[in-house]
């Protein structure tokens, strides 16, 4: 690993902007640095707004901030950490890649082969910037250690993430990155430099999983809210978010 300022960073946190999600980015930023982290990454569900809103906060919270989104592709969910816009979901998993790599951002596959979770199928894992090969929600260790063979196996760069849908969660795990520039100085660090490191592999796996009620109850919660979240979108006159789908 590269020598140089290493910074930590949760690359996978749900906001009130995803169905499942509830907290504003405010509070999530004020725990992240209460906490001792460096950043967080607000992946909301085919969502892009509040992450930007939050990646221009993060600096009043002592933070780097990098915008992102997590995407429904055609073959599973797909994290895109450092872009600016939403890339339209239902694409190929490679064809959003591409699209997220133009917009300078790093394709990172979180959850993998957890199907009840739209993770993406072995068989359909193209070329990526990295893998989730540590996420905090999982019920169990064995998709996590699936995922860091794979990844090792496939000389893939490898992430941790809390994947947290509540404040509590947020950090539980995450992914020190060491930048590789000796000279640079903390305060300029930004998205590009952090998504650089990430795809050279320049990182390490910190933390630890949620207690497995805890995920239960996230996921169940989840599901429920989803379920009722395409329930109201087929009906006409029913306001779904209080966002627009930018």
């Amino acid at each position: 690993m590269a020598e140089g300022v290493s910074i930590a960073i949760d690359p996978h946190v749900h906001s009130e902007q995803s169905y499942d999600g509830r907290e504003p980015v405010e509070l999530i930023l004020a725990h992240a640095s209460a906490i001792g982290l460096d950043g967080v990454v607000i992946t909301d569900h085919d969502e892009i707004a509040a992450s930007r809103r939050a990646a221009e906060l993060a600096e009043e919270f002592g933070l780097v901030g990098i915008p992102g989104v997590e995407v429904s592709t055609a073959e599973g969910h797909l994290l895109a950490i450092g872009v600016d816009q939403r890339p339209v979901k239902g694409m190929s998993l490679e064809k959003t890649i591409e699209i997220v790599r133009e917009d300078g951002g790093a394709a990172i596959v979180p959850h993998p082969f957890q199907r009840s979770r739209h993770g993406v199928r072995k068989r359909n894992l193209t070329d990526c910037d990295a893998i989730e090969v540590f996420n905090s929600m999982v019920f169990t260790g064995y998709r996590n250690r699936r995922a860091r063979a794979f990844a090792s196996r496939n000389d893939y760069p490898a992430v941790g993430a809390s994947d947290a849908h509540y404040l509590p969660f947020v950090g539980r795990a995450y992914t020190e990155i060491t930048l590789g520039d000796t000279e640079l100085a903390r305060p300029d660090v930004d998205g590009e430099v952090v998504v650089d490191a990430i795809r050279s592999g320049a990182t390490r796996i910190q933390g630890k999983r949620t207690p497995i009620t805890r995920s239960i109850r996230q996921y169940a919660n989840g599901a429920t809210k989803k379920a009722l979240y395409g329930v109201a979108a087929r009906v006409p006159g029913i306001s779904v978010s209080p966002y627009s789908s930018g």
